[in-house]
């Protein structure tokens, strides 16, 4: 049976190059310690934001450099565990990263107590009087909306200290996924032994050709979860008391109010997400099921069947190295600055893609103002990897941009955008695909790979959307989360979404303890928001070539310079209505429509 490796067996070459951020352990001990001491170059500054608006500017660019310190120290901790978590020097580096991130909350807390603190007009005043501070205009005049729901600088200042502790529910399931639960290994069609983890089944075995190897993998990890319920729901259940209890202090009328503030979303933009991708996808969705259940010739359509390939015999396998060449190739239509950015990814060891025990879950890049971006991801030889591999580019892609042309106080964009540039990516890729050959067997693969990237955010990310809106519900009628609360309510979207002809059982009511997104804020429907956008830009794509790309790279380079809707407006569309999300859901039913007719 083969064997699941440890981080020190495998290929350092297929390990990110972390030296980029500090060259030794030695170096970021040291840092650490400086950055620490030299919290001290900010809070000198408190007292004194109402003496003039030179010394706001002063304050703000002490607060600016110490914070991309700050950032660097993290990232260096966060990427060493999220690429091991099992080994204890890199739980500890981590915890001291953490602390570090917590007391400079603390401390700095009172720069946006005494900017809220400002007699009406300063800020404005300020701002006239002092050209360099417009730069931090929109930050500021952001923040200054917050003032109805600021907190007393003491307990501002106090709540900031908590920051490790307040962190704990995320850290708790995490550390359970990652460090302590172990599988049982299982069997495939042909009665070999074969382990199980949760990268392996996450990124190989639930798209397995093998029936039975899908399915009994499916049973052997659903196991497994069921035995770590209880604790996952308590963990979750805590997060999101966290949530209730903020937003009730701070004077919100609920605690997803709360949580749109910062994405600058408005509820009906929210909701329009989650009710009109439910109700208008559903059908295509279940159609989807049924092709596969039939092209298959499966007994029934189960839950775990509902990623399985719908060509076994035709699936080409690629290499993380031919992935990279056809990522570059695919994406040098974004131009040489945004290409230049692209092959570094891949030259530079930016990229962790092996699969080892204790490393974290899916996938995700992990940009730093001042340096660059890493990405994660655990390889399988599979096509759908290529996909979320140009996902993670085009996160790398934006925010370096964003870095380059932006300040930190502008940098990274509001939630509701950031899915937008990674999704585009996935659509460019199958654009380029498709342009590649004329075979109606490869034309179908290439779909089915397409509606891997809609199934991901528009299905699994969405209902995720739909339990969060759920809980929250519940939670502020003071309805106590517990795993029976949640297996039930997902049981029920699972249910509502697919119908009859998909089997919802034991095991699938228990994916709610399968992503870490319900730990941070609302951000599973923002997929399906970024998704809906990137449609529409890339169809603009297809029709205006290079004006549509032009305006689509001015958008990244924009950072978090404007709201998410201005972003949107500027790559030509509209969000604060629901026809892109309408008119997504539709291409995703012709793609479906597509695919039954090649068969």
């Amino acid at each position: 049976m083969p064997k699941i490796l440890t981080r020190a067996e495998v290929d350092p070459e297929t390990t990110w190059n972390l030296t980029d951020l500090f060259e030794t352990q030695e170096a970021w001990e040291q840092e650490l310690t400086a950055v620490q001491e030299d919290i001290s170059s900010v809070t000198k500054y408190e007292g004194r934001l109402g003496e003039g608006a030179d010394m706001l500017l002063a304050c703000l660019i002490a607060q600016e450099e110490l914070q991309l310190r700050i950032n660097r120290v993290g990232a260096y901790a966060y990427l060493h565990q999220s690429g091991d978590s099992i080994n204890p020097e890199n739980q500890m580096n981590a915890a001291k990263a953490r602390d570090l991130s917590s007391m400079a909350s603390s401390a700095l807390s009172f720069i946006k107590s005494e900017i809220i603190g400002l007699p009406d007009g300063t800020i404005d005043r300020y701002i006239k009087e002092q050209p360099e501070l417009q730069v931090f205009e929109r930050s500021l005049h952001l923040l200054l909306q917050t003032k109805p729901h600021r907190l007393s600088a003491e307990t501002e200042k106090v709540l900031a200290s908590f920051g490790e502790v307040l962190g704990a529910p995320y850290r708790i399931y995490e550390r359970g996924k990652l460090a302590d639960m172990t599988f049982p290994s299982t069997q495939n069609s042909r009665g070999e032994e074969v382990p199980v983890s949760f990268a392996l089944y996450e990124n190989k075995y639930v798209e397995s050709p093998d029936t039975d190897l899908r399915r009994n993998s499916f049973k052997v990890f659903s196991e497994t979860l069921y035995k770590y319920r209880n604790t996952f729901a308590e963990a979750y259940g805590t997060e999101v008391k966290r949530q209730v209890i903020e937003s009730r202090l701070r004077g919100y009328d609920s605690v997803t109010d709360m949580l749109l503030t910062p994405q600058q979303v408005t509820p009906e933009m929210y909701n329009n997400i989650l009710d009109i991708l439910q109700e208008e996808l559903a059908p295509h969705m279940r159609k989807y099921a049924s092709l596969k259940k039939r092209v298959l010739q499966l007994d029934e359509m189960t839950f775990a069947d509902l990623k399985a390939p719908l060509d076994p015999d035709f699936s080409p396998g690629i290499t993380f190295q031919e992935a990279g060449e056809l990522i570059k190739e695919t994406l040098s239509i974004l131009g040489p600055e945004y290409g230049e950015i692209v092959s570094d990814v891949f030259k530079k060891r930016w990229v962790d893609y092996a699969d080892n025990a204790g490393k974290r879950t899916g996938a995700f890049c992990s940009s730093i103002p001042g340096v660059h971006s890493y990405i994660l991801i655990s390889w399988a030889d599979s096509m759908r990897g290529a996909f979320t591999l140009a996902h993670e580019v085009g996160h790398a892609g934006h925010l370096m941009l964003a870095d380059k042309y932006q300040r930190l106080a502008n940098y990274r964009p509001s939630l509701y955008f950031i899915e937008a540039p990674s999704t585009m990516n996935e659509l460019l890729l199958a654009d380029h695909l498709l342009a590649r050959s004329n075979d109606p067997r490869m034309r179908r693969w290439v779909i089915s790979q397409l509606l891997g990237t809609y199934y991901h955010n528009f299905v699994t990310h969405l209902l995720e959307g739909e339990l969060q809106r759920r809980v929250y519900d519940l939670a502020m009628k003071n309805v106590p989360i517990t795993a029976v609360t949640l297996c039930g309510l997902k049981g029920d979207i699972l249910s509502s979404f697919w119908g009859e002809g998909v089997v919802i059982d034991e095991n699938a009511k228990l994916t709610w303890m399968r992503q870490p997104h319900y730990y941070m804020s609302l951000y599973p429907y923002t997929y399906a928001a970024g998704l809906s956008a990137s449609t529409a830009v890339a169809k603009l794509i297809r029709e205006e070539g290079q004006p549509a790309v032009d305006r689509w790279l001015e958008v990244l380079k924009a950072g978090g310079s404007m709201s998410p809707l201005d972003l949107m407006k500027l790559a030509g569309v509209d969000m604060s209505k629901p026809d892109a999300i309408r008119s997504a859901a539709a291409y995703v039913g012709s793609l479906i429509d597509e695919l039954e007719s090649l068969f």
